[in-house]
């Protein structure tokens, strides 16, 4: 094998490989002869086949596969020889008047491979890095405040007598219709309803208030033109209701017992709950705000080429979402008040920003041997899976059978574990804010990307 370099600008790379027809020649031999030994074909005792026939009958497609596999090591062989990393699997060049030549044995194999290579750059130091973290403190008041909220979508409710009213729960039984004949999903023996509370089609609880319990009525209606569900959208309906219950709103008292109703011990525990919760929320966003900062700081001080057919494919991800987003919207480039011209432009330099720090972080994960363990990989697929119920086992097995997706479930653990190992060693100082403030921050960062 000869490998000749015909470009190095950059990080574009050319190389123009040669392999003689007399090494494809033996290694077609050697294919036939390993087949002797294992053809089983009419005519002609195990072991016996004269290789002559089998390059008859099997040559071509045995000199389809070693080209194949050929050029997929001599690739691979040549780039290691030069000690380069390719920013994506090269790209082969070999003309097709040349692959009838080289498939018959008459000519050597002859093909370039151009690719770009990954840049080369030296990690920073982290500890120069600084970044102030935004921590809320949860006051007492939030905490009763999510509790009452709590007891509120828990009000008891006591049978009454006489009818219904707005806050009133009423119990009943219904079959809705379209031109009289009952339509799926419109049915139910036992369905609830508190009314006021806007859980139903426009229109169907007023027409419920002042009903008593053994009262039936037939509620017409016009389903909204935006509905859900494209078969009933601006269809006008009618619905035999027949109520069973109606019962009025109590009033929850927030104590031990209302704790021990919803499956604790204590008022105390279910206070430690939400305390918990609510800074879960707090801390996901105080997590963004920390990441945002990082990345920042990290952009400014790395700046070098970017492998361009990296860029181009990363751009292209960028622009479909683009273009997918606004035709949803039903938006225009004037909308934006921008062009189209003006837009690929900016988002451009959102493609540059990721390629960047995806190469940079990538960089330090490798340097410092950052690894995604079976188990974390494990933990993003179930959770993945639970994301369909219904269809977990199709799922589970898409994921298994297709390296790609599976890569994508990793990309992000990973990078998550390198932000983590530069917050380690970086100079974090946390400055305690209110919730509005932090939500303010984490809505700039987001307005800015």
């Amino acid at each position: 094998m000869q490998v000749t370099e015909t470009l190095a600008e950059g990080l574009k790379r050319e190389l123009k490989i040669d392999v003689p027809a007399n090494d494809l020649a033996s290694k077609l031999d050697d294919y036939l002869n390993e087949l002797k030994t294992k053809a089983n074909i009419k005519g002609f005792r195990p072991g016996k086949v004269p290789v002559g026939h089998l390059k008859k009958m099997y040559g071509r497609q045995a000199m389809a596969e070693i080209l194949s596999n050929t050029i997929q090591e001599s690739t691979q062989k040549a780039v290691e020889e030069r000690s380069e990393r390719p920013a994506l699997t090269p790209e082969i060049d070999l003309p097709e008047e040349d692959a009838e030549k080289i498939l018959a044995g008459d000519a050597d194999l002859s093909f370039t491979m151009t690719y770009d290579v990954l840049p080369e750059f030296e990690i920073m130091d982290f500890s120069g890095i600084e970044i102030e973290r935004p921590v809320v403190e949860i006051a007492d008041e939030e905490v009763d405040q999510q509790i009452a909220e709590i007891a509120k979508n828990n009000t008891p409710f006591d049978t009454k007598d006489g009818p219904a009213e707005s806050g009133d729960r009423i119990t009943m039984s219904y079959v809705g219709k379209i031109d009289g004949e009952p339509f799926e999903g419109g049915a139910d023996e036992n369905g609830m309803l508190v009314l006021g509370s806007g859980q139903f089609i426009p229109g169907f609880e007023d027409q419920l208030i002042n009903l008593k319990a053994g009262d039936e009525k037939v509620v017409e209606l016009t389903f909204p033109e935006d509905y859900p569900a494209a078969h009933l959208a601006g269809k006008a309906a009618t619905f035999d209701v027949t109520v069973k219950d109606v019962a009025a709103p109590g009033e929850a008292t927030v104590d031990d017992d209302f704790a021990k109703g919803l499956g604790l011990e204590s008022l105390d525990q279910l206070k430690e709950i939400v305390r918990g919760q609510i800074e879960s929320q707090f801390g996901a966003l105080t997590r963004q705000r920390v990441k945002r900062q990082l990345l920042d700081k990290l952009d400014e001080h790395y700046s070098f080429d970017l492998p361009e057919k990296l860029l181009e494919s990363e751009f292209d991800v960028v622009w479909r979402q683009v273009e997918e987003d606004m035709k949803r919207n039903e938006k225009t480039f004037e909308d934006e008040e921008t062009t189209e011209e003006e837009a690929k432009a900016e988002y451009r330099k959102i493609a540059e920003r990721r390629v960047r720090l995806g190469l940079v972080l990538s960089e330090i994960g490798e340097k410092n041997d950052i690894q995604v363990t079976d188990e974390e990989l494990q933990r993003a697929l179930y959770d993945r899976v639970r994301q369909f119920p219904g269809q977990e086992q199709q799922v589970f097995e898409f994921y298994k059978n297709n390296q790609q997706a599976l890569a994508s479930l990793r990309a992000p653990i990973y990078e998550e574990k390198v932000v983590d190992y530069i917050l380690e060693l970086a100079k974090v100082s946390d400055k305690t804010v209110t919730k509005e403030e932090l939500e303010k921050l984490v809505a700039e960062d987001e307005d800015d990307a």
